[in-house]
């Protein structure tokens, strides 16, 4: 029963933002651009997190300079390019698709491609396993004698053998 309570209050306070009450800007539309541009704006504490989700306090002085910013009339893209401006491109979560960022966006689905095709390759040349069939034998070049000795043994195989004393 404890385990459930704590598994509920974990979840509860998951969905908490840490936005703080004194952040919040009065018109709602201009609200919601900020949570919506804090939540694709990288905390440079702790850096897997938003700084709408980050309690860091740069994260909190990021949040307060994002909504300067909007209540000073900037657009997303103006605020967006103030900050990569300030910090660089690594305040953004997801990183915008340019020259400098090809490899970064184009290498995964390479390599994954790369993998398929390479498995792809691998089960078509190796031959199928536990089917009992001995693979075959290829008899060009062999002479009279030889293909004449192959038959005889091929023949044999199939009779019991008799122990050699």
């Amino acid at each position: 029963m404890c385990g459930l309570v704590v598994a509920i209050v974990l979840v509860v306070t998951g969905a908490a933002r840490a936005v703080q009450p004194d952040e919040i800007m009065a018109d709602p539309a201009q609200e919601a651009r900020a949570r919506a541009l804090s939540r694709e704006l990288r905390c440079m504490v702790c850096q897997n997190q938003s700084i709408d989700d980050s309690d860091a306090s740069l994260a909190r002085d990021l949040r307060l300079l994002v909504r300067e910013r909007i209540a000073a009339g900037d657009s997303d893209a103006q605020v967006i390019d103030f900050l990569v401006a300030r910090y660089g491109a690594f305040v953004l979560l997801k990183p915008q698709f340019n020259n400098e960022t090809l490899l970064l966006w184009l290498l995964p689905p390479l390599v994954l491609l790369g993998g398929g095709l390479g498995l792809w390759w691998h089960v078509r040349r190796k031959p199928a396993v536990g089917t009992g069939k001995a693979a075959p034998v290829a008899v060009d070049g062999l002479t009279v004698a030889e293909e004449a000795r192959l038959k005889q043994l091929m023949a044999a195989d199939g009779s019991p053998e008799t122990p050699s004393s």
